[in-house]
């Protein structure tokens, strides 16, 4: 679970975000700017990272009304194996999948994704799983999101290669797991494709 400071700092980011955006009185807009730049600190304090690194993760900051994003992570299952691809950024393997980008659907999105990642032309065939980060074990963010997990079949054979931003592609039984990226993927959501996969009366898991 989400840290509670870290939880009601980005609940006052969001309230100051929304209502930068809607407000017209130069006095309010001057209140919400000191409600932000207070949650700002907060975060920064919470992450030991610099406040310009805060506002550069929230893009859409006063933009609209603040809403969460949406990451999807696609799980690939072949036998007793499921796809991970290795991250440049950290090392470390993970679902394939990353933020979704506007103007695709979900489905459409992992579907781009996992060619971008792994060069696999792929199906979604079901949502597993719809989580929301900050109640989970991933790691600390300061940004607010929703996570769909699909599983995903093959469109047409082929042997999945790593994408620009992926150094290696392989498939990992559940007793021989990488090293995860903890930001991205847990055990738990690995564990959980494989328990949908395998029992066609599963439910999809959802917060």
């Amino acid at each position: 679970m989400e840290n509670t400071w870290l939880s009601w700092a980005k609940r006052l980011q969001s309230v100051a975000s929304t209502g930068l955006h809607y407000s017209r009185d130069e006095y309010d807009k001057e209140r919400y700017d000191e409600v932000a730049a207070i949650a700002n600190e907060m975060l920064s304090a919470l992450g030991n990272v610099p406040i310009a690194r805060i506002q550069d993760l929230v893009s859409d900051f006063a933009k609209g009304y603040a809403t969460p994003k949406v990451d999807v992570r696609g799980a690939i299952i072949e036998g007793d194996k499921i796809l991970l691809v290795r991250e440049v950024s950290d090392g470390l393997w993970t679902l394939p999948g990353g933020f979704a980008d506007v103007g695709l659907s979900p489905g459409e999105n992992i579907v781009k994704e996992i060619w971008e990642e792994a060069t696999l032309r792929v199906e979604a065939t079901a949502v597993y799983g719809l989580r929301h980060k900050a109640k989970h074990g991933y790691d600390p963010d300061v940004r607010d999101f929703y996570k769909i997990f699909f599983i995903c079949e093959h469109a047409e054979p082929s042997q999945p290669r790593p994408g620009p931003e992926i150094t290696e592609v392989d498939f990992f039984g559940l007793d021989e797991l990488p090293a995860l990226s903890t930001d991205r993927v847990l055990e738990k959501d690995i564990v959980a494709a494989f328990a949908f996969k395998n029992d066609s009366r599963s439910i999809a898991l959802f917060d």
